[in-house]
């Protein structure tokens, strides 16, 4: 029998054969944007996150200039397909006008500083939460750090990578980023989320042709 760092290696290596896994600078050229992007995608799925973005894109310049300028109004019908238009467009002004008040409109500091100071300052940003704020890290500064979405939550819980009754987001980072290499957090949170979207969904879970069902303690039960 596996041990959990062996399982969850196994795991890592059967996700890899299985999903590709996106360019990192494909990404994360530019770290407000990845913010902004982020805003867009809470309680979004991706589809339209990534409508919502692009139709901001062909309205203004994702910059806090722009977006701190820019009405209300403009912001909300450009993202409205994302949901929570009105709450998110407030917020994306809002933390455009920090940024440009606070640090002249740059979020250099993510590359320079300690990884926990940075983001302590991340997460005093309207609408930055702890997701948010890891997911610049990692993405954009190459911070040591995985980033917790819900797909990454219910997954490493079925999967046994995380005890189930563990659902606060620092205790479910812990978990992981004790178990795997911090050269491969971006991968794990990748790959994660693609057996997320592709298998191991919410509801109705398609346990019988996923890739790691024979690693999986919780595939009998939603077979």
């Amino acid at each position: 029998m596996l041990d959990s760092a062996d399982r969850a290696k196994k795991i890592l290596r059967i996700l890899r054969e299985n999903f590709h896994i996106p360019n990192m600078s494909e990404l994360c050229s530019d770290p407000f944007k990845t913010l902004i992007r982020t805003i867009i995608s809470q309680s979004t799925a991706e589809a339209n996150t990534r409508r919502a973005f692009e139709n901001l894109s062909a309205n203004m310049s994702i910059t806090p200039e722009s977006l701190a300028e820019a009405d209300t109004r403009d912001i909300e019908n450009a993202i409205r397909v994302a949901g929570l238009y009105r709450n998110k467009s407030i917020i994306i002004k809002r933390v455009s006008a920090m940024i440009l008040e606070k640090f002249n409109g740059k979020l250099d500091f993510i590359y320079s500083l300690p990884t926990d100071e940075a983001r302590k300052i991340l997460l005093s940003l309207p609408g930055v939460g702890p997701k948010t704020a890891d997911i610049i890290l990692l993405f954009c500064a190459k911070k040591t750090v995985l980033p917790i979405d819900t797909h990454v939550s219910r997954v490493s819980r079925r999967l046994g990578l995380v005890p189930k009754e563990k659902v606060n987001y620092e205790d479910i980072r812990a978990e992981l980023e004790r178990l795997y290499d911090p050269r491969d957090y971006f991968a794990v949170h990748m790959l994660l989320i693609a057996l997320g979207r592709t298998f191991c969904r919410a509801i109705g879970p398609r346990c019988r042709s996923c890739p790691v069902n024979n690693l999986c303690p919780s595939a009998e039960k939603h077979a």
